[in-house]
Order: C-alpha cells, then structure tokens, then sequence
C-alpha cells in the first residue's frame, strides 16, 4: 500500500495538474509493490502510468494544432475552431467505415507522392447515417490524426434571410478553406444540401447550395471539407459527384455494441456481465445513446460507493435511454 506521503503527494500534484510529478510519485508506489513481492500490481501500475502518458502527450499535440490555427478576418465569425478530441483508436467503428476513414488519410498522409503522379488525395467527404453514430467524432478524429485544426461551420451565422448574403457568406468560408489547411466540417448539412426539387424550396437557399456546388468543385488546396447529414436521402442529387467519398455510418452491430461497452467501461470493474442480455437491451441504440448508459451506470456505481457497475444497474440504463428514441425507432 502507498505510504501516507505518496497519497498526500498524488493528491497535491493531480490538484495542481503537475502530470510529471503525478506520474513519478505513481512509479515509486509500483516499485515499492514490486518490492513487496506484488509484481502483477506493480506492472499493471506502470502500464496504467505508460498509458496515461501516451494519452496526455496525444492530447496536449492536439490542443497546440488548434491553437496555432485559428479561422481569421471575416472567416472566424463563421467558424468555431474545437480541440479534436478523438483518434482513430478512440473509436468504434464498423471495419467498412474504419477501412475507408483509415484511407482517406493515408491518402493525405501520402499527399506529395500522389501528386508527384499527377493523383489527388481525398479532401470532400460526405457522411451520412443516423445521429448519435460517430460522424462528427470521425471528423475529429481526422483533424487529429492528421494534426490538423478542426473548424465548424457555424449554420446559424451562415444562413440569414437577406438576399445573397448567406452565399456571400459561404465564399468567406472557402476562401479560408483555400488559404488555410484545416478539417472544415459542415454539420446537419441537409439544412443547405437539402433536394432542389422539393416544395419547401425558396430563392435564398438554392443559391446558397448553388453557391457550394461551385466552391466545392472549385477548391484548390490541401484542406478537407467534411459534410455531415443525419438525412442523406433529403440532399441534392447534384451534390454527390461533387464529393471524393460517401461514407455511410450505421447503428453498432452486436460486436460493435459489446467493444463500445467494454471500451467506455474500461476504467471501473465490470465482474460477471451478462453479455446476451446487456447486447440484447443494447440493439437499436447508437453510439451515442450506448455511450450516455455506459456514464451513467458509472454515476450509479460512485453515488452508491459500489465498486463494480453491474449487469441490472447496465440494463436499466440502457432501457432508459430507449425511451429517448422516437416511436418508430423503438
């Protein structure tokens, strides 16, 4: 057991944000256990220690991208610089979505050597599928692979009932995308995307898709723009052509609902779950909603003082959270 000065230690340098010193203080009490004859302790002390280094040597990377990139002039009422907060590994993904992600920025990473053959790599993306499934995650975890800032298009600036203003706006937007290298990622894009031949159409908005039908294939840099739908089959037909890839995200299978649980519960003691319930309960939900009961059978599990997050305290959350969904859904 850690001496009383080391727990007074991790405390104050945790309090203080001091990581180098909470980490060191962490090592001396695995090898004081190791000393104690406790080696399976002490080695998974210092592979907890390693992979909370990794995390925050990751993290800190990121926030320094944003940081140093920020939307400028015009542009930046128009855009919301966010630290990505994901990577790739953060992520559950189906293989047919993770293949084709993971290919989009080998693409970037290889940029130079496919032009140097006259190739362009994979900037315009299209994602689509219901909410709560790992789109605007995805898009994060992109920028931070490639180290790249991640800027929102923000829609309620964007769009304005003054006659061409909302495209005028949107040229301000690709001018940045032209001039700064960055993850631009228009979200909920159906509200601009949405088909031309519906009835609800009105002057502004279609030249406001016009007008990014044309910036779109007219971009001339090293930036990519994502654009993300939960409606897919409400957007322009004309819009796909202009896109180098439509990625098409789903609700998580029985696999991917178990890996999301184990994932999100890794951090607390999970003895004896019943699986074939816990994934029956699950089926139906996103990403998102698994992820909402994962937290709060953790909340339960501290407020009762209980070690473990059991297997009734997971369905009743589950179930809860299916009372979010519309009738339809459920």
């Amino acid at each position: 057991m850690p001496s009383a000065a080391q727990v007074k230690a991790l405390i104050q340098s945790h309090s203080s944000g001091d990581d180098e010193r909470f980490y060191a203080v962490a090592l001396q009490v695995a090898a004081a256990e190791a000393r104690n004859g406790h080696e399976t302790l002490a080695r998974d002390l210092r592979a907890i220690v390693d992979q909370a280094k990794t995390r925050t040597s990751e993290s800190k990377a990121r926030f320094n991208v944003v940081q140093i990139a920020q939307p400028m002039g015009e542009a930046a009422e128009l855009l919301d610089a966010r630290l990505p907060e994901f990577s790739i590994k953060d992520l559950v993904l189906a293989d047919s979505v993770r293949e084709r992600v993971m290919r989009v920025i080998h693409e970037q990473r290889q940029m130079s050597r496919l032009q140097a053959h006259g190739l362009r790599p994979r900037q315009r993306l299209l994602f689509t599928g219901p909410p709560g499934c790992g789109k605007t995650m995805t898009a994060s975890a992109i920028a931070s692979e490639l180290r790249l800032p991640l800027f929102v298009v923000r829609l309620d600036a964007l769009i304005t009932r003054y006659l061409g203003e909302s495209a005028n706006k949107l040229r301000l937007i690709f001018e940045s995308v032209n001039q700064s290298r960055a993850v631009y990622l228009f979200d909920e894009f159906d509200s601009i995307g949405y088909s031309r031949d519906g009835g609800q159409d009105v002057g502004e908005m279609r030249r406001v898709l016009n007008a990014f039908l044309v910036f779109i294939e007219s971009m001339h840099s090293h930036s990519l723009v994502i654009a993300a739908t939960n409606h897919g089959s409400r957007l322009d037909k004309a819009l796909y052509r202009r896109f180098d890839d439509l990625i098409e995200f789903s609700l998580p299978g029985d696999d991917e609902i178990r890996q999301m649980i184990e994932t999100r519960l890794q951090s607390v003691s999970t003895p004896k779950l019943g699986w074939q319930k816990i994934v029956k309960a699950a089926r139906g939900l996103s990403f998102g909603e698994i992820g909402r009961a994962c937290d709060d059978g953790m909340k339960q599990a501290v407020m009762k003082e209980t070690a473990n997050v059991s297997t009734a305290s997971l369905l009743a959350a589950l179930n809860e959270r299916r009372l979010f969904l519309p009738p339809a859904e459920t």
